[in-house]
C-alpha cells in the first residue's frame, strides 16, 4: 500500500483509508464478524488510517471500531473521529467539544485520537447545523488546542463542507492540520475551475489553499455517496441515499450523470465506474488518503483492487473532463 505524506503533520497515511461511515454502513449496521474481517483485511493490505465519527450511528461506529481494534491490537494505526457541536450548545462550545471527545474515547477504548475533525458545516453566518467561520476560529480552535495540549488529540481537522469562502478562510488561517475535502468525478472543483454554469457547488480550487497552508487532505464523497456506481440500488445495510453529495441536489440526478461518464469504462480506461472514481481521486497530488464507504468486506476488496491499479492516466482524466462539459447549464 502506497503511503503519502499528510500535509505538515509528519504522518504518512495509506492512500486508501478505512471509512467507518453510515452511508456504507458496515461499521454501523454490519455483522460483528464482517466488521472484524474487513478491518483485519485492511490492516493486512497496509491500510493505516481509520475514520469514524460520533454521528455515525449515534456512536455505534466508534463502539464497533474500538471493539475490533482492541481485539486485533494493530501497531501504527492512525484513528480519527469527529465532533458536531449541537445548535443548543453554541453558548458552550468548549464544553461541548470536550464532552463529545470524552465519549468518543470511551467508545473507541483509546486514551487519544490522532485527528479530531469538526463535523459541523462551516458557513459565513452560521445557523442551523452550521458554525460560522468566526465561531470556528474563535471558539472551536482554542477548545481543540486545549485538548491537544492535554494529549487527547494529535492534530486538528475540519470536514470542509459549507460555504466555499468560509472554508477558504478557515484553511488559510493555518489553525487546522487536516481537511476532509469533497472531490469526485462529478465535482472536481477542489482541484480547479468548473465549466461555466456547472451544476455543483464550486469549491474554487480548495486544494491550492490546503497546499499553501500545509493542510493534509482526506478525500471524501469519492463515490458521491454511491452514485458513481451508476446504480440506484443500495445494499440492505447501507444508509439512505444522501442528497446532495456529488453534483446534483437529487441523488437520482447524480446517478444519471454518473452513467453519462460511462465512456471512460467502455473505451477501456478502467473496468467499472466505481474503479474509475477511486482512481480519479488518487490521481490528484493533493490527496493524502481517500475514504470509500462500504457495506460488505467484498466492497473493501473492490476498492483495494482499484487502488492497486494506481491513478487514472492523463488520457482518462482528459476524457472525463470532456464528458463533464455536457453537464454545464443543466439544473442542479
Amino acid at each position: 500500500m502506497q503511503l503519502r505524506n499528510f500535509g505538515r503533520t509528519g504522518l504518512q497515511l495509506s492512500v486508501l483509508g478505512f471509512g467507518c461511515g453510515a452511508v456504507g454502513g458496515l461499521m454501523v449496521r454490519g455483522e460483528a464478524a464482517d466488521q472484524e474481517r474487513a478491518v483485519a483485511r485492511a490492516l493486512e493490505a497496509g491500510v493505516n488510517y481509520f475514520d469514524t465519527a460520533v454521528l455515525y450511528g449515534d456512536g455505534e461506529s466508534e463502539t464497533n471500531l474500538g471493539r475490533v481494534l482492541q481485539k486485533l491490537k494493530p501497531a501504527g494505526v492512525v484513528v480519527a473521529t469527529k465532533v458536531r457541536v449541537p445548535q443548543a450548545e453554541l453558548g458552550r462550545i468548549a464544553e461541548a467539544v470536550t464532552n463529545s471527545l470524552e465519549g468518543s474515547l470511551t467508545r473507541l477504548r483509546l486514551d487519544r485520537v490522532d485527528i479530531l475533525h469538526l463535523h459541523n458545516p462551516i458557513t459565513e453566518a452560521g445557523g442551523g447545523a452550521a458554525l460560522s467561520a468566526g465561531q470556528v476560529l474563535e471558539h472551536v480552535v482554542p477548545a481543540f488546542d486545549r485538548l491537544r495540549r492535554q494529549g487527547k488529540i494529535g492534530f486538528l481537522g475540519i470536514s470542509a463542507v459549507g460555504d466555499t469562502a468560509a472554508l477558504h478562510r478557515v484553511i488559510d488561517s493555518r489553525a487546522f492540520d487536516s481537511a476532509q475535502v469533497v472531490y469526485n468525478m462529478l465535482n472536481p472543483s477542489a482541484a480547479g475551475p468548473l465549466p461555466a454554469d456547472y451544476p455543483a457547488q464550486d469549491y474554487a480550487g480548495l486544494f491550492d489553499h490546503t497546499a499553501a497552508a500545509g493542510v493534509g487532505v482526506v478525500g471524501i464523497r469519492v463515490l458521491a455517496g454511491g452514485a458513481l456506481s451508476g446504480s440506484t440500488e443500495r445494499h440492505p445495510i447501507a444508509g439512505a441515499a444522501p442528497e446532495p453529495i456529488g453534483s446534483a441536489v437529487r441523488y437520482e440526478a447524480d446517478v444519471d450523470r454518473a452513467r453519462r461518464l460511462a465512456p471512460v469504462v467502455t473505451e477501456g480506461f478502467c473496468a467499472s465506474l466505481t474503479e474509475a472514481a477511486i482512481r480519479f481521486a488518487l490521481a490528484h497530488p493533493a490527496m493524502g488518503t481517500i475514504l470509500v464507504g462500504m457495506a460488505t468486506p467484498r466492497q473493501f476488496e473492490d476498492a483495494l483492487a482499484a487502488v492497486r491499479k494506481g491513478p487514472l492516466p492523463q488520457a482518462a482524466l482528459d476524457r472525463l473532463a470532456a464528458l463533464r462539459q455536457a453537464f454545464a447549464g443543466e439544473p442542479r
